[in-house]
Order: structure tokens, then C-alpha cells, then sequence
């Protein structure tokens, strides 16, 4: 970790619904379809940072276009999210989830990160991104989304075998994808455990952790990466543990007591609750160096949100949290 002139920020879905730029797109093509069409991927992103004054651009994809390779039918159904319409559900059907051998029809994913990066000033680095094994597998056996991933945690309990099996499938999978991104030319990466939080530190340790360090190994000896999930800040030493040149801390600890959780001698992303960015500008701006204060101007800060960016969030709040931690 280095010193820097001023704390670095970029935001989690900053090229999302709550952008009219992002919508007129929408009104047009279908998310998967835009996932699908890199010129139009990079475009949104390459916008957005324009739009923002932002330091860096995660490419736009989705955690879950890495399944439809891998033998899942998926589609985003409209109104209702993702929908994956032959769900795992019993250990026999673990064998027609497909090691993920070939990247060739992910090739629209490298597409964009090429796209993205040949669009972009060189001084903004490109982040490509991938689900945590846990977060897919959650998809994979619910079907879809879900509140308390009751049917995940069943498996995983009752079917432990099958469950090793299927998480090594995925975190193979996600460890040649994240490589193959940064060949396309991804500077950073980052792993999303978007639902890891359902569980305790004992399962984490159990069930997930020998999975997602599989997914960070090889691509960590290449570029610097981040290792991000939600909803259990118990579980922050374990993230540490699992890999990660950056952690991710999301809003349900401060920044300060989570950043020693992880250790002093490891980069932290982080923390603004989403929400606040549904309030006012003075708000904003009053939260946003809170979390700069709790930071304390140590080296190895990365200002994000706690989660992504709300659907209905206004810009010009947006465009507060960037200047103000611009020193605004």
C-alpha cells in the first residue's frame, strides 16, 4: 500500500437503472442482450465514468452469463430477475453442471473488457469482476434470487459431498474467467460474495472458504484483487483468509472497526450505507466524510458503497459522494 494524493473512488452498479443514459438503452434491449453486446457494454461504462468523474470502471457484465457454459438455462425474466429453469436440487444433479474448459462463449465478456479499456483514458484502471462460488451456487440450486437461500444451505448441509464437488466445478470456472479477463486486459479484479452472508464463520470456514481461495489464486499472482461480501462482518477475517489485496467491507460495520478486523496491513473498499444516497445532498455529504474521518487518511483506502448503487437513486447525489471525497 502506497500513499495517494487523495482517497480513490468508484462505485458498485455506478452504470445502473438510476442513470437515464442507462435506461434509454434499456428501453430499447434486454439486460442479457446488453451483457451480450460489448460495444454497447463499453459504451454504458465508458459513459458513466465520463459522467461521474469516478477512478476506475468495472466492466458491465453480471455475475451469472458464467452459467449458461456451465449447463445452466438462464434468463432474466422480466419484472422478476434471474431465473435458472433446471436448477441443481439433488446430488446426481451436480454431474450436468460442466467444468468451465472453454472461454470461447464467454468471448463477449473479454470483448467488453477490451472495448471498455480502448475507450477509456489509460489512467483509469478496468476492473472485471466475477461471482463468488458461493453467491453461483446459491443461484444454481434456488433457481434464482432469494431471502434466506433456505434450499442452498439445505443442500450444502444434508449433501456435503455433492456440495464440495459443485462448488469446485464453480470456482474453477470463476478462476479461468477472471484469468481470461485480465488477458483481455483487466488491471484489478473483483470477486462478488453477494449472499456469503447468510452463513457463520464455522460454515464459511467448512463450506466456502478452500472454494473461493481456489477462485483467487492463480488470478491474484497476475493483478492486485478484491474480495467483497455482504452481511456478516464476522466473516471479514475469513475473507482476509481466503484471499484478497483488497477487502470489502459493506455498511453493517464502520469502516474503522472493520478495517482492524481485517488487519491494518490489508487495503479496505468501502463503506457508504446505498440508502444514503436516497436522501439529500447535505446528508450525503455529511455521511461521505464520516466515512473518510473513519478512514483516517491511512494508506490503502478505496471509497466505495457498502453494496451497489439503489435503483432510484438521484444523480446529483451521486455526483455529491464523487466531489465531496474529492474534497469537495
Amino acid at each position: 500500500m502506497e500513499p495517494v494524493e487523495r482517497t480513490p473512488v468508484w462505485l458498485m452498479r455506478q452504470a445502473g437503472r438510476y442513470l437515464p443514459e442507462y435506461r434509454a438503452i434499456r428501453d430499447k434491449v434486454g439486460f442479457l442482450e446488453l451483457c451480450k453486446t460489448p460495444r454497447l457494454a463499453a459504451e454504458v461504462m465508458i459513459a458513466t465514468v465520463a459522467r461521474l468523474g469516478v477512478d476506475a470502471a468495472i466492466i458491465f457484465s453480471d455475475l451469472l452469463p458464467i452459467l449458461e457454459p456451465m449447463g445452466l438455462d438462464l434468463e432474466f425474466a422480466h419484472g422478476e430477475g434471474p431465473v435458472i429453469h433446471n436448477p441443481v436440487r439433488s446430488p446426481d444433479d451436480v454431474g450436468r453442471v460442466r467444468e468451465l474448459d472453454d472461454i470461447d462463449r464467454l468471448g463477449f465478456v473479454m470483448d467488453t473488457v477490451r472495448a471498455t479499456r480502448a475507450g477509456l483514458d489509460i489512467s483509469i484502471p478496468v476492473i472485471g469482476f466475477a461471482g463468488a462460488p458461493f453467491t453461483l451456487a446459491g443461484y444454481c440450486i434456488e433457481g434464482g434470487t432469494s431471502k434466506a437461500w433456505l434450499l442452498t444451505k439445505s443442500f450444502m448441509y444434508q449433501h456435503e459431498s455433492a456440495w464440495h464437488d459443485l462448488m469446485d466445478r464453480i470456482a474453477r470456472g470463476v478462476s479461468r474467467y477472471l484469468v481470461a479477463q485480465v488477458d483481455a486486459g483487466a488491471e484489478v479484479v473483483q470477486l462478488f460474495d453477494s449472499w456469503v452472508g447468510c452463513l457463520g464463520p464455522d460454515d464459511y470456514r467448512r463450506y466456502v472458504l478452500p472454494h473461493s481461495r481456489t477462485a483467487l489464486a492463480e488470478v491474484a499472482q497476475r493483478v492486485p484483487t478484491i474480495h467483497f461480501a455482504t452481511g456478516n462482518p464476522a466473516l471479514l477475517p475469513l475473507l482476509r483468509e481466503a484471499g484478497g489485496s483488497v477487502i470489502g467491507i459493506d455498511w453493517r460495520i464502520d469502516l474503522d472497526v472493520g478495517w482492524a478486523t481485517v488487519g491494518h496491513d490489508r487495503a479496505v473498499q468501502g463503506n457508504l450505507e446505498p440508502v444514503v444516497l436516497l436522501t439529500d445532498r447535505d446528508t450525503v455529504r455529511r455521511r461521505t466524510r464520516e466515512v473518510l474521518a473513519r478512514a483516517a487518511g491511512r494508506p490503502g483506502h478505496i471509497f466505495n458503497l457498502g453494496h451497489g448503487i439503489l435503483p432510484h437513486t438521484p444523480v446529483e447525489n451521486v455526483l455529491e459522494l464523487v466531489a465531496t471525497v474529492k474534497g469537495g
